[in-house]
């Protein structure tokens, strides 16, 4: 679940973010709508515990974040929050399983090469365990990011314009996969997005509009 009250956000020099009060229950989905520099992924950020709050309060899965130092926070990040940027930043240095080590080693955890098949089997990339991400296509690529993102079975799935840069057909398998991963987890699914074909694709999800958020003083 996830639960917000006055939540706002400042960076240095810039606006001032408020957001409107959420509450989205365990297991559901929130779609965070709005066109480029709404808000959507600094929403995100907090969300993630990426970075804090300038005023108001936030809880993730039954975690008040505020009640976090920094280093507890990417602790708690690690292990129940599976994260899937834009940017998938896989490490073109190691190999798809490789890089979803990784997971383990920033979760301070030994590493689990059954999970990680699993977790790719799961998504049909296993076969793609040994390549290295400049031999993925796209589609694979995201698969594989996906996989790394549910590996510890987190709590809740935030995904950053997940169909940005895809066509109706790629996009509408990705956000039926997206949806079926998390249902696997038990996971809160949250999409930011400013494609109306998400919208389609999950009717049944909240919205959080930040179009018309507020600039004000925090």
């Amino acid at each position: 679940m996830i639960l917000t009250q006055g939540l706002a956000c400042q960076y240095t020099g810039g606006a001032a973010l408020r957001f409107p009060d959420m509450e989205v229950p365990q297991g559901g989905v929130l779609l965070l709508r709005g066109r480029s520099g709404s808000g959507k992924s600094s929403w995100l950020a907090l969300a993630a515990g990426l970075m804090a709050p300038s005023a108001g309060a936030i809880e993730v899965a039954a975690q008040p974040l505020g009640a976090l130092t920094p280093v507890q926070r990417d602790a708690w990040r690690a292990r129940h929050v599976g994260f899937l940027p834009q940017r998938l930043h896989l490490s073109a240095a190691l190999t798809v399983a490789g890089n979803l080590e990784l997971v383990y080693f920033a979760a301070g955890l030994p590493s689990d090469a059954a999970a990680i098949a699993a977790a790719l089997q799961a998504l049909g990339v296993a076969d793609l365990a040994t390549r290295r991400p400049p031999q993925l296509s796209g589609g694979q690529a995201q698969r594989v990011a996906l996989a790394r993102a549910v590996l510890l079975q987190p709590r809740v799935i935030l995904a950053d314009e997940p169909t940005a840069s895809l066509d109706d057909v790629a996009a509408g398998e990705a956000l039926a996969l997206l949806q079926a991963t998390a249902q696997r987890c038990g996971a809160t699914l949250v999409v930011a997005t400013h494609d109306a074909r998400v919208v389609q694709a999950l009717p049944q999800a909240q919205q959080l509009n930040l179009d018309v958020r507020a600039e004000v003083p925090v």
